[in-house]
């Protein structure tokens, strides 16, 4: 989401409402929270384009209500420990913050994780 020059919406209440749920859903659905998170910076002035993609994330959910974190047993009695991470210094052109993350896995679980700006 970026600063758009769509029209805004007539009545905010509505889109205060739902990215505020969403706000909670973050607990339980991580990989939600990137987007949720910049929801909630146009909440002062939300326009139609924001209202859209809100939209679009609650289809989404729609859709993988059955998803979930699993933990699944290794193949062999080895233990294997694999960490990944990724940063990008200042590249969002709103605001120009920083963003990084980093999630880690034990035999191909994850178990750790996060993102922040």
């Amino acid at each position: 989401m970026s600063y758009d020059r769509s029209t805004l919406l007539k009545d905010a209440t509505e889109y205060r409402s739902t990215v505020g749920a969403l706000q909670y859903l973050t607990f339980t659905r991580p990989n939600l929270a990137y987007a949720v998170n910049k929801a909630c910076q146009f909440m002062h002035v939300p326009t139609e384009f924001h209202w859209t993609l809100v939209k679009r994330m609650l289809r989404y959910l729609k859709h993988t209500s059955t998803y979930g974190i699993t933990l699944n047993p290794a193949d062999n009695l080895q233990l294997s420990f694999t960490a990944y991470t990724d940063s990008d210094w200042a590249g969002s052109f709103d605001d120009r913050r920083s963003n990084s993350g980093y999630c880690v896995y034990l035999c191909g679980n994850i178990v750790s994780w996060s993102a922040r700006k």
